[in-house]
């Protein structure tokens, strides 16, 4: 059987796959061999053109934020056993967790290719500090905080052990606010809201949050209703005696 990977080799593989992007970087930029591969990839794909970059933010932005809805869904319908008689119980703990790290991936896609959007350029500051941007700087620093409360709740996916199944199921209701944040941040920051289908998939997906938040809420403030057990029927002799 396969093991999880630990919290520190995902640093590491991280910080190791940054690092590899760091050094192609630099190197397309300060030699002459990466200089003419960079005109090469530009001659094929037009990686010069400022709308590349808006489409790939905007679609990126997209998946994003469906990956973190259908995580959320799936944190809410898991403990109301909504799903329970159509996936097997001991996968649906590894889905979220991996539907969680994509969704990270695809966040981190959108706000990486934000610094090489011509259109509306923004620096590492502005995008790390919230409010910093002067686009839109309530909705983008809304968008900020929500995507850094996304990763302390992704975190506790492998420190669960140590903090404790309470802690962590406490945690994960921070997921409710990174959602929301992430929603109004995709309404009044995003080019996109303005269409009518992301409007319908706003709408669909976020009434589908509030039902299955309701669903769980009525489900854990019902009282445990135990049947009670009845006393076995006394024998007509021994009544007798």
């Amino acid at each position: 059987m396969p093991t999880k990977p630990s919290l520190l080799k995902t640093v590491l593989i991280g910080g190791l796959a940054l690092l590899l992007t760091g050094l192609l970087a630099y190197t397309a930029a300060t030699t002459a061999p990466g200089q003419r591969a960079l005109a090469g990839l530009n001659w094929l794909f037009g990686l010069n053109s400022p709308q590349l970059w808006w489409y790939v933010t905007r679609s990126s932005a997209m998946i994003a934020y469906l990956l973190l809805w259908l995580s959320t869904a799936w944190g809410l319908a898991v403990p109301s056993k909504i799903i329970t008689p159509l996936i097997e119980p001991a996968y649906t703990f590894d889905f979220h967790q991996f539907i969680s790290l994509l969704g990270i991936g695809f966040m981190l896609l959108h706000i990486s290719v934000l610094m090489l959007d011509r259109y509306q350029p923004a620096s590492l500051w502005q995008i790390l500090i919230p409010f910093l941007t002067t686009y839109r700087p309530l909705w983008v620093g809304i968008g900020i905080l929500s995507f850094y409360i996304i990763l302390i709740v992704t975190l506790t996916f492998y420190l669960r052990t140590r903090i404790g199944m309470r802690a962590f199921r406490l945690i994960h209701l921070f997921s409710l606010l990174s959602y929301l944040g992430i929603t109004l941040h995709g309404l009044f920051a995003g080019t996109d809201a303005v269409l009518p289908s992301t409007k319908l998939i706003y709408a669909l997906t976020g009434l589908s949050i509030i039902f299955l938040t309701v669903y769980w809420l009525v489900l854990r403030l019902q009282p445990n209703q135990e049947p009670t057990r009845k006393a076995p029927a006394e024998h007509p002799k021994t009544a007798a005696r």
